[in-house]
């Protein structure tokens, strides 16, 4: 049996702490899909053309590796792709407590996929998306957290 995994997320922008987990997770699943979610509720910093690009470019020679985006429900995306997991990436018990219960509702509505969490990596543990947009908003250096094409497009938007 194959194991497909979907990685959703926003991926707005993509960390070194999501290509972390991404890589692990490729050492798990026989192929693994970074899923874009589209959101047109959430204001995004940047397109879902760049951040398609930023992922493509930097996951480049990447083995057992999909790209590619879906709107509403990922676990209604998992059954559309026939994938029996989701892999989630944890920081801290925070993030525990919310994605467990995400988990919880998951389950419920697909008895088929479950989700698996990996711990990030210590020297990623403090990073999100979140975080190093405002940090890179005030002007300061963001790119031991972000690859050299997401810091590099960091630095020209947030400048503009």
């Amino acid at each position: 049996m194959k194991h497909l995994a979907i990685y959703p997320g926003s991926f707005d922008p993509l960390t070194n702490g999501h290509l972390d987990i991404l890589q692990r997770s490729l050492g798990l699943f026989d192929k693994v899909i970074i899923a874009i979610a589209v959101n047109s509720n959430k204001s995004t910093l940047f397109s879902i053309e760049e951040r398609l690009e930023f992922i493509h470019k930097v996951t480049q020679g990447l083995k057992g590796l999909e790209i590619d985006t879906f709107q509403g429900l990922t676990v209604d995306y998992c059954n559309k792709v026939g994938a029996n997991s989701i892999i989630r990436g944890l920081r801290a018990v925070t993030d525990f407590d919310y994605e467990y219960a995400i988990s919880l509702m998951n389950k419920k509505l697909a008895p088929n996929v479950e989700t698996v969490f990996l711990m990030s990596s210590g020297e990623y543990s403090f990073i999100s998306s979140t975080i190093v947009k405002e940090v890179a908003r005030h002007g300061r250096d963001v790119s031991n957290q972000v690859p050299e094409i997401v810091g590099k497009a960091l630095l020209k938007k947030l400048s503009q």
